[in-house]
């Protein structure tokens, strides 16, 4: 049977540490770092994410901005936000919730945030910084996946095979490119790669993140991989007919016979996304200030 990765406790201890952090920085530099989020629209599951992130920066320390706007809010009336957030010297992060009503392009929202303030590492300028092994503010969640890897296998992960499921900006790509600096071997598969599951079987560390549920079968894997499970899916719900439960893009239950390590879904990645986005605030208001 596999080992359980808890991303919930190892979050926590994460969180612990960014709040000693701000304590430190706050003592020493008289500076606290601030968060800005921008919620557009009252999506239900969004409005849940933005209150967990302004309770969490709130309880670390940190400054804490929300700004709610109604859902016929104009494009340019949300950049101007987001260059009034720039100019301000006391928030160091800025995050908009995504999606966005279909009037914003979200890809001009991103582009309008300056990179030294980009926590969710969305912008060309940090995508290429990552790429081209500079420092960046690189996405949270994937952050938070090396993180839970190297808690299993230790921080030498040099030679290791690593298969990503999954290309996207804000999770495939980013998490393959932290796997490369840390000189792992790595592919990354999607729809179209052929004969998915046998190179599912190469992977030392596997990386599900394609949003489809229960995806990944236990023949897919290598017995002792590391799999990390990116994937939140609502399927309907067994013991509960009417009522749906949250599953990942891994079968859990037959690949922890399989695994040496897995995350579970909830609890797994999930919870180490903020933490991870408290960090990245950190580390912005740290450059900013010319602080090492």
């Amino acid at each position: 049977m596999a080992r359980l990765i808890d991303g919930k406790a190892f979050a926590e201890q994460l969180r612990v540490r960014v709040t000693e952090e701000v304590a430190q920085l706050k003592a020493a530099h008289g500076l606290t770092p601030g968060l800005a989020v921008v919620l557009v629209g009252d999506d239900p599951a969004s409005q849940v994410y933005v209150r967990n992130k302004g309770e969490q920066t709130d309880a670390a320390g940190m400054k804490s901005v929300t700004h709610r706007l109604p859902e016929d809010t104009s494009q340019e009336d949300l950049l101007a936000l987001v260059r009034q957030l720039n100019a301000d010297p006391s928030i160091h992060g800025i995050l908009v919730q995504f999606p966005v009503p279909p009037q914003i392009s979200q890809m001009a929202v991103v582009a309008e945030i300056h990179p030294d303030k980009d926590v969710d590492g969305l912008t060309v300028t940090n995508a290429g910084r990552l790429a081209s092994g500079l420092p960046a503010l690189t996405p949270c969640t994937p952050v938070g996946c090396l993180m839970l890897i190297r808690d299993v296998l230790g921080d030498n992960l040099a030679g290791k095979r690593a298969v990503v499921i999954g290309r996207s900006n804000l999770m495939g790509k980013p998490v393959a490119q932290l796997l490369l600096q840390a000189d792992c071997t790595v592919t990354i598969a999607h729809s179209r790669t052929v004969d998915l599951p046998a190179v599912c079987r190469e992977a030392d560390i596997l990386v599900a993140a394609v949003g489809r549920a229960q995806m990944v079968k236990a023949d897919w894997v290598k017995p002792g991989a590391v799999v990390i499970d990116v994937g939140i899916n609502r399927v309907p719900s067994i013991k509960n007919p009417g009522k749906t439960r949250l599953v990942g893009d891994v079968d859990f239950d037959t690949v922890s016979e399989v695994a040496g390590a897995i995350t579970p879904v909830p609890g797994g990645v999930g919870p180490m996304t903020i933490a991870c986005l408290l960090q990245n605030t950190v580390t912005a208001a740290k450059r900013a200030a010319g602080i090492a």
